[in-house]
């Protein structure tokens, strides 16, 4: 029995379909694809009905299993790796916590520990030690942690086919959002996430306004961004849940 358990996480990745990717670092996602398309529309994520979703399973079985040492490029690790933590993040949700206090902040990202990759961690420090120094500051639009104020969760897995295209998406559409940030006037107020690892963004490009300046839509806006021109302030984030959940 103990051998069969161990090759159901293979069986199922043998399941799914070829014509998804061409190679294993991107077919093992298309589980959390369906998933994705199924159950989260223009960002609002239905929890309840992924959670009786026989396929959500299935897939936090195939990632707790995989080797990561298999993915051979960063592309691949990107992606693996983003919905992975897209995935405990849901888990965490239907398990019953909440990031919406602060007391639930820590529980959600610290206290509760998950299976992943051959290893148990958390979702911080699997943000801060596995995706963060792989170098893309874009995957702050990317991880998605239940929340509001968080980027919108794409109706869609990640995959290195399509890695580069998905995360300008994502940049441009965080950006741009209105709800997310707000340019008018000689002082910009922006998402609490280029406060927090403004690091990340000032390190690729110079500074948090050169960094959006790549992405910024106003021409006008663009030229005071590159020239670090305006003073920068930083909205309240909102941790209420970005979706359905029957119990509240």
């Amino acid at each position: 029995m103990k051998i069969l358990k161990n090759l159901l996480p293979l069986f199922a990745l043998l399941t799914v379909s070829n014509s998804f990717a061409a190679n294993e670092g991107d077919a093992v996602h298309e589980l959390f694809d369906q998933i994705l398309r199924a159950h989260v529309s223009d960002g609002r994520v239905d929890y309840d009905a992924i959670q009786f979703d026989t396929r959500f399973n299935r897939y936090l079985d195939l990632i707790t299993n995989f080797d990561p040492d298999r993915l051979s490029s960063r592309a691949e690790k990107l992606a693996f790796w983003i919905n992975a933590y897209n995935a405990l993040a849901i888990k965490g949700i239907i398990d019953g916590h909440s990031p919406k206090s602060l007391f639930g902040r820590y529980k959600y990202f610290k206290s509760v520990q998950y299976d992943i990759a051959r290893q148990r961690i958390n979702l911080y420090d699997l943000e801060h030690e596995i995706i963060i120094p792989l170098g893309e500051p874009r995957i702050h639009f990317a991880i998605v942690c239940a929340s509001l104020s968080c980027p919108a969760l794409r109706s869609e897995a990640y995959i290195a086919s399509k890695l580069e295209r998905q995360l300008n998406e994502n940049a441009s559409r965080f950006i741009n959002n209105s709800d997310k940030n707000d340019f008018d006037g000689k002082q910009i107020y922006v998402s609490r996430i280029f406060e927090w690892f403004e690091k990340d963004f000032s390190t690729h490009s110079g500074s948090l306004q050169k960094y959006l300046a790549q992405y910024v839509k106003d021409p006008a806006l663009v030229q005071k961004l590159e020239a670090d021109a305006l003073k920068v302030g930083y909205l309240a984030y909102d941790w209420r849940l970005n979706g359905k959940r029957g119990d509240g």
